[in-house]
């Protein structure tokens, strides 16, 4: 929420110092020397130089009216049925008359009869510039850059939440502090100026004036010209700060708007391997699903994901799997594709080797699933296997928002494979991944070494014997090399790179032989009925890379 706040206050600071706001300076600039010419009590003489309060009133009120028009105009005006231009023509009206009030005495005097006295004091004469404020914040139109933008999207959509509400108050205070700042330098000039304050009645006047000039240039749009004319010398401020990946991230989750696919490194299954952006997909329903070929679980979940791919594509349903590899092997575009086909994968694939996708959307799991609407919202999230029925579910029913005249297929019937039972945890065996799952000695940094079962294993745990050389990665067997497991599940797999055999024995005596060679990937070594406690050993030839098991 820190981030939020100091993210708003800064874009409402640059904002405000930005050409856009213009068309108000005059206003702003002469708030304190209306009270020049005063009349009456008000004007009873007082020692020294005494500020008002004038200028923190108008800005109070600018800064209020502003950020509440912004925020809940829109909703406030179609729940009463207005148009929604009614706020900034009331701005536009009250500016006028309170211009007319200062050069015409007696209307303003009429203007002011109604609020001459509450409970038989006078009304601060300050107060009539919280009102002046509130007139100027329906008319302050600033430069609307990423926060800005984001504000107006939520207000105009009517989906406003805390955070919105936060965000719009840190603008528009941070709008709020150069503006006073400049509305307290007028007064300061109006006081200590001998020639304004002999001419109080003509700067009355020429304020009223100004008033009036800036309420019709708005009205008839005059503006614009001006704003286009002056340089944007704010912009490259704007853009650091506001279009930066902190910046965008926050403001991004108010408005759940699904952020680019961006950084990347590739793309398979598209035609002539060109990129897909989610700008040009706006209309379609798209599922962005993260995954690594080497995750188990991944490939539990791609059954599923292929078949929504291959029944829905036609309905306007567009499936991206974004490839953000775990392992160095899994960075190989080649190895991907291979897989890939291997794996029965005919949906577009982006390859995010730089985590840079992965990191925009601040995800932390494979496998990961973003269903984006036809509006580029973020509507569901899933992380990690199952609630298949759930996320087609979804998927359907956006089909059917962003098309209500759209026929769809019948659903998939697809078991769901996801295990229900309790099992070992995934174990890794390089020593980037320390502590490891190990019983006995722990594999060293980069060392090629000799190693001695333990009498026992811990559950859940490896142990090795014979000759092995370690890796940030992975284990590579030598001579006599063995590795013993202890798990608990139904099925355990490993990944397994280098080329060589790998002998598995099981705790009842049962023998396989896998052969081992081409692209790194994950091997089935255990496919069992159901779960089980036992003692898995695995015999492995010189030069076999072993990176990981897991289980199901």
């Amino acid at each position: 929420m820190f981030t939020l706040v100091f993210v708003g206050f800064l874009a409402g600071v640059i904002t405000s110092i930005s050409p856009c706001v213009l068309p108000v300076l005059p206003v702003v600039l002469t708030a304190g020397a209306t009270r020049a010419g005063e009349t009456g009590p008000a004007a009873a003489p007082r020692r020294g130089r005494v500020r008002s309060r004038r200028p923190y009133g108008v800005v109070a009120g600018l800064v209020l009216s502003f950020s509440l028009a912004t925020l809940f105009g829109s909703l406030a005006l179609s729940a009463l049925h207005l148009p929604q231009d009614l706020l900034r023509d009331a701005g536009i009206v009250v500016l006028v008359l309170m211009g007319l009030g200062l050069v015409v005495p007696r209307v303003g005097d009429l203007l002011e009869r109604p609020f001459a006295r509450i409970r038989g004091r006078r009304v601060n004469p300050d107060g009539n510039g919280f009102v002046l404020g509130l007139a100027l914040g329906l008319l302050y139109v600033p430069c609307a850059g990423p926060v800005l933008a984001t504000i107006a999207v939520i207000g105009a959509s009517h989906d406003i939440g805390f955070g919105a509400i936060v965000l719009t108050a840190a603008f528009g205070v941070g709008a709020g502090v150069p503006l006073l700042v400049l509305a307290l330098a007028g007064e300061a000039i109006t006081q200590r100026a001998r020639l304004v304050r002999a001419h109080a009645r003509t700067v009355r006047v020429a304020a009223g004036v100004v008033m009036i000039m800036v309420a019709a240039a708005i009205g008839f749009n005059l503006t614009d010209g001006l704003q286009r004319s002056v340089p944007g010398y704010t912009s490259a401020l704007q853009q650091s700060v506001e279009a930066g990946s902190l910046a965008s991230n926050q403001v991004r989750r108010l408005t759940g708007a699904a952020p680019e696919l961006t950084g990347l490194n590739g793309w398979l299954n598209t035609p002539g391997n060109r990129p897909l952006s989610l700008a040009s997909l706006r209309g379609k329903v798209v599922l962005i699903d993260f995954w690594t070929y080497s995750c188990i679980n991944c490939q539990r979940a791609l059954p599923h994901v292929e078949s929504w791919y291959q029944l829905y594509q036609k309905s306007g349903l567009v499936v991206i799997g974004v490839h953000t590899p775990e392992f160095a092997f899994e960075h190989e575009v080649s190895n991907v594709a291979d897989q890939a086909r291997s794996l029965g994968v005919h949906y577009p694939i982006a390859i995010d080797n730089d985590y840079a996708t992965w990191n925009a959307y601040e995800n932390q799991y494979w496998p990961a699933e973003y269903l984006i609407d036809a509006s580029g919202k973020i509507r569901h999230t899933n992380f990690g296997e199952g609630d298949y029925a759930g996320t087609e579910g979804l998927i359907r029913r956006l089909l059917s928002e962003a098309d209500p005249a759209r026929t769809l297929p019948a659903a998939t019937d697809l078991p769901d494979t996801t295990p229900t039972e309790e099992q070992t945890p995934e174990i890794y065996l390089g020593y980037r991944y320390a502590p490891l799952r190990v019983s006995g000695s722990e594999p060293g940094q980069e060392h090629s070494g000799v190693y001695k079962l333990p009498p026992s294993l811990e559950p859940d745990t490896f142990a090795l014997a014979g000759s092995w050389t370690t890796a940030p990665e992975y284990l590579t067997a030598g001579t006599d090399a063995k590795l013993e497991l202890d798990f608990h599940a139904r099925d355990v797999h490993v990944v397994l790179g280098g080329s060589g055999t790998v002998t598995v024995r099981r705790s009842g005596g049962q023998t396989t032989t896998l052969p081992v060679s081409g692209v790194p990937k994950l091997y089935t070594v255990v496919n069992a009925a159901a779960s089980q406690h036992a003692v898995l050993t695995l015999l492995m030839s010189p030069g076999v890379r072993a990176y990981s098991f897991t289980f199901g």
